[in-house]
């Protein structure tokens, strides 16, 4: 995996990365230690009364009863603005542009804490192509000619292979599939290794999953899906935002929130002259 530094970062290298090499890349330098600090206390607050939040994946911690070990929180932006800073920095949000066209939106951004002894997840392929096991729901045809996803994990404690750092299959993006036993994900796996503040971007149709966390430590980081500004994303996140933060989002917050993109809209009681874009 491609490592970058805040003053080293190639955006068409990470983009050729991203497409066609290992499907991801690790750049350190975009978050200080007060930022990551002020994050991962957020998250440890509202985690200890969220383990009973939907989270993704987790078969195997049903089964044994580890669920609890494994804990989501939801709509960051409404619980700091360290969260809004962080969806919205600026090479990420260059980078983003390049990958997904100027105008892409966010589909979520969320916590992932895993305690000590937490599971792992399933081998997995991220929104919206997670529902690949069942091929017959996409169109006939569908190809990785674009994108559709980003994925951006910010790393808020150590990721080691014993803390249980994301697993993925290097090149495995370019199979636009969902992995199958077969493809003995684990025995082909690497980590997404790194320290607070890093942080790990890769394309959410690269096989990857979390693994469990055997160190003595918990294991957060700050989950954040990017889209095109046409996919309908995965939260529904000005729904959950105060009329206050809609008033006072940046030009690239409101971006990201899909207010800059009007549908689906109600075309019949669309103001008259402004239909710039539509087709007839």
């Amino acid at each position: 995996m491609q490592r970058y530094t805040a003053d080293t970062v190639n955006v068409d290298a990470i983009v050729d990365a991203l497409l066609h090499g290992d499907g991801a890349v690790l750049i350190s330098g975009l978050f200080t230690p007060d930022q990551v600090a002020e994050a991962r206390a957020i998250i440890m607050e509202h985690s200890e009364a969220a383990s009973e939040k939907v989270t993704h994946f987790q078969g195997a911690a049903e089964a044994d009863g580890t669920i609890s070990l494994q804990r989501r929180v939801w709509n960051l932006l409404a619980k700091g603005k360290v969260f809004s800073d962080m969806a919205t920095h600026p090479v990420l949000m260059r980078i983003l542009r390049r990958f997904l066209g100027s105008e892409f939106i966010m589909g979520s951004i969320a916590a992932n804490r895993i305690l000590p002894g937490g599971p792992g997840q399933e081998p997995h392929v991220d929104y919206p192509y997670w529902d690949f096991h069942a091929p017959e729901t996409h169109p006939i045809g569908l190809n990785g000619s674009f994108p559709m996803n980003a994925q951006v994990s910010i790393i808020l404690d150590p990721f080691t292979e014993e803390s249980g750092a994301t697993a993925f299959v290097p090149g495995s993006q370019r199979e636009l599939r969902y992995p199958q036993d077969s493809d003995r994900f684990f025995e082909r796996c690497a980590r997404m290794e790194g320290e607070p503040g890093d942080v790990a971007l890769f394309y959410g149709v690269t096989w990857h999953c979390a693994m469990p966390n055997m160190s003595q430590h918990d294991r957060n980081a700050v989950l954040i899906q990017y889209l095109p500004k046409f996919v309908k994303p995965m939260e529904d996140m000005p729904a959950a935002l105060p009329q206050s933060f809609m008033d006072e989002a940046s030009a690239d917050m409101r971006q990201l929130l899909g207010l800059n993109y009007p549908y689906p809209e109600v075309l019949d009681a669309a103001k008259a002259g402004n239909t710039e874009g539509r087709v007839a």
